[in-house]
């Protein structure tokens, strides 16, 4: 994840318990005339000495071919169920690309859904990663094939991802403002915080929060997309941090925003923005300012009206029904807040707790 920018989600290669790749490993001008496919298959691919027709099933896969994959998988060589279950898994460097994955994967990425279910009723396991640690999930959500994500969920798919992935798809969703992916997760409970270990760190040395580019919120916030800003809220994202681990409150206030407060203002958004997080709870007090700094007049872009409503929150406590809504609902906790519309509680009162009035 990365901060703003389009490389958000740049994908690193993570410590999967595969050969570190130097420069000196890749492949040269040898006698034996070997190109970058025929190494990465080499490397990366279940079976890479097998033969170019045994790709057959990532092809079909690739061009959307329901009929052929039928075809391949009630073939004699697919009679075996073991059998079945080792091949439609395989990660291969197909021939309509490079990086080493699975049918299912393929067919995700390209978003063809009829596919992707057959493979999954075939015995496709959802979950499986390629070497960049993506699930057939996640390359789901960053190519935006909706049909294909609730496939997948409704198959049990991981919500999050998987974990030796850096980016998760809420986050991806939030980055490019996907409401309708954003509703399926939630739906079937991703996690909106972000979770301590996913985050890069020195060996044997705590993860605690230096920077909030890697909160959905935060960058929901930072390429304004309100409605996805406001989902999550309303699923029970962190308001002041969106993060699970330990915090290092010194090191924030060194860079561009000491809490998500303080970045919404920083970023210049609408009010609304500002209203949400302190409707859920966010602290005015963590934010080190009251007045931007005429000298950061240049870098900061703040919202007049917004800044007003930070002003006043400031200066002015909540409404008591306010804090007994932040209240009950930290006491619910994120995962239990779905249970809201089944409480013995006046239609009005529960809608108030899910802040579905605002």
């Amino acid at each position: 994840m990365a901060d703003g920018g389009d490389d958000g989600d740049v994908d690193e290669p993570p410590n999967m318990g595969y050969p570190l790749v130097t420069v000196s490993d890749l492949p040269g001008s040898t006698a034996a005339g070997r190109n970058l496919k025929e190494w990465l298959q080499e490397q990366f691919s279940d079976n890479p000495l097998e033969p170019c027709e045994d790709m057959r099933l990532h092809n079909a896969a690739y061009v959307g071919d329901l009929d052929t994959l039928k075809s391949l998988l009630q073939e004699d060589t697919f009679k075996d169920v073991s059998t079945k279950r080792r091949r439609i898994n395989e990660k291969s460097v197909w021939c309509c690309g490079w990086l080493p994955c699975t049918p299912l994967r393929i067919a995700a990425t390209a978003g063809h859904g009829d596919c992707v279910g057959y493979l999954i009723q075939q015995g496709a396991e959802v979950d499986l990663v390629d070497v960049k640690g993506q699930t057939a999930l996640y390359v789901a959500v960053v190519n935006g094939h909706l049909d294909c994500v609730r496939i997948l969920l409704e198959a049990g798919a991981n919500p999050n991802g998987s974990r030796h992935h850096r980016s998760t798809p809420v986050y991806h969703a939030a980055r490019v403002g996907r409401v309708d992916i954003l509703l399926e997760l939630i739906r079937f409970n991703a996690d909106v915080n972000v979770d301590h270990q996913l985050m890069p760190s020195p060996l044997f040395s705590a993860r605690t929060l230096s920077s909030l580019v890697v909160c959905p919120l935060y960058i929901s916030a930072a390429y304004h997309h309100l409605q996805c800003f406001r989902l999550l809220l309303q699923a029970g994202a962190h308001p002041d941090y969106n993060y699970t681990g330990p915090v290092s409150c010194e090191v924030l206030r060194r860079g561009l925003a000491s809490c998500l407060l303080d970045a919404v203002l920083r970023h210049g958004c609408e009010p609304a923005f500002v209203s949400l997080l302190i409707e859920h709870g966010a602290s005015p007090a963590l934010v080190p300012w009251e007045e931007p700094d005429p000298d950061t007049a240049g870098r900061m872009r703040v919202n007049p009206e917004a800044l007003l409503i930070f002003q006043e929150s400031r200066r002015s406590p909540q409404r008591m029904s306010h804090l007994c809504r932040i209240t009950i609902r930290r006491a619910l906790g994120k995962q239990r807040l779905s249970h809201i519309p089944s409480l013995p509680l006046p239609d009005a009162v529960k809608l108030f707790l899910l802040h579905d009035n605002c």
